[in-house]
């Protein structure tokens, strides 16, 4: 049955024309070798919590996205941020990438079959909160029926990924917290402002994204 799924996912990455699906079978291809080359910085500390997100890549409409969600307002963390789907790593689950995906289906009715994890970026931490979040680099087809859970998440939020590398989308700027200086990113679009982790996440992504758009 996986077989199946796996197979109607791909097919599913190559009917948008056959020229368009040669070149997005290319650049999904250098971005699984790229991802697999880098070494990931992992971040071991007993005093903070584990966690995992979904960093989730689509094509549509002749360029690919990334998709992101706001929480809510009744959740007890990060309330109204944009986020990437996905949580603290819970009993049962047996990996961080079963932590990103079992998030992701609870939140926004994308079910792991849907998901091709392609690499991990590098861990980073929280800083008003107490969490280690481990990025997966995730391959989710288009158009999806996706599900908002209404309680963790308020809506999905689909930005072009062109949009986030243009010039005027970036503000960076360097905090000194508690005796570090920290860069802080933010990225506007459409009225929205992506930062904190999520930001510092992104950030790292993009300059991955260009390499491989520049291989």
């Amino acid at each position: 049955m996986r077989q199946i799924l796996i197979v109607k996912f791909l097919q599913s990455r190559v009917c948008i024309g056959y020229r368009g699906g040669v070149i997005m079978i290319a650049m999904e291809q250098r971005l699984r070798e790229v991802l697999s080359r880098r070494q990931k910085q992992r971040i071991i500390d007993a005093k903070l919590v584990p966690s995992a997100v979904l960093v989730p890549i689509y094509y549509k409409q002749g360029q690919y996205h990334i998709l992101f969600t706001r929480r809510t307002e009744r959740v007890r963390e990060h309330k109204g941020q944009i986020s990437f789907p996905g949580g603290a790593f819970q009993e049962g689950d047996e990996t961080l990438i079963d932590t990103a995906l079992r998030e992701c289906a609870e939140e926004i009715g994308l079910m792991a079959e849907g998901v091709e994890v392609v690499g991990e970026l590098d861990d980073t931490v929280t800083e008003t909160s107490s969490y280690i979040i481990s990025p997966f680099v995730g391959l989710i087809p288009w158009p999806y029926q996706f599900k908002v859970d209404g309680w963790e998440t308020e809506e999905i939020i689909e930005v072009p990924i062109s949009a986030l590398m243009g010039k005027d989308c970036l503000r960076q700027e360097t905090e000194i917290i508690g005796s570090r200086a920290v860069t802080s990113y933010f990225y506007h679009y459409q009225g929205r402002v992506i930062w904190g982790a999520t930001a510092r996440i992104l950030h790292q992504f993009l300059d991955i994204f260009a390499q491989v758009m520049g291989d």
